[in-house]
């Protein structure tokens, strides 16, 4: 008998989904954090008339969290992906701000 024998898998399933769940949780707290930072942003743009958009300073966070990525053993054309996604919202919320003052 293995360890993993000894184990109820209904139980381990269990354990493992929470820990997905408190994961999940602690994400979604942070890219709100994320957001509000962003928001703050946006608004010191906005105010000064600067491009929601900064491409330099995207190119630069995607060669970072690439690095990240594979380094963490996460695949970096996922961590890509999920990046754009975000920024694509903050632009909107950039532009947004923009076109509100």
């Amino acid at each position: 008998m293995t360890m993993t024998d000894a184990v109820d898998p209904k139980a381990e399933l269990l354990r493992l989904r929470a820990t997905i769940d408190n994961i999940d949780a602690a994400l979604i707290f942070m890219l709100a954090e994320r957001f509000r930072a962003t928001q703050q942003v946006g608004h010191l743009k906005a105010d000064h008339e600067m491009p929601a958009s900064d491409p330099r300073r995207e190119e630069q966070q995607v060669a970072r969290l690439r690095a990240l990525a594979e380094e963490a053993h996460l695949d970096p054309e996922f961590a890509e992906k999920w990046f754009n996604f975000v920024v694509a919202e903050v632009i909107r919320h950039h532009t947004e701000a923009a076109e509100g003052r």
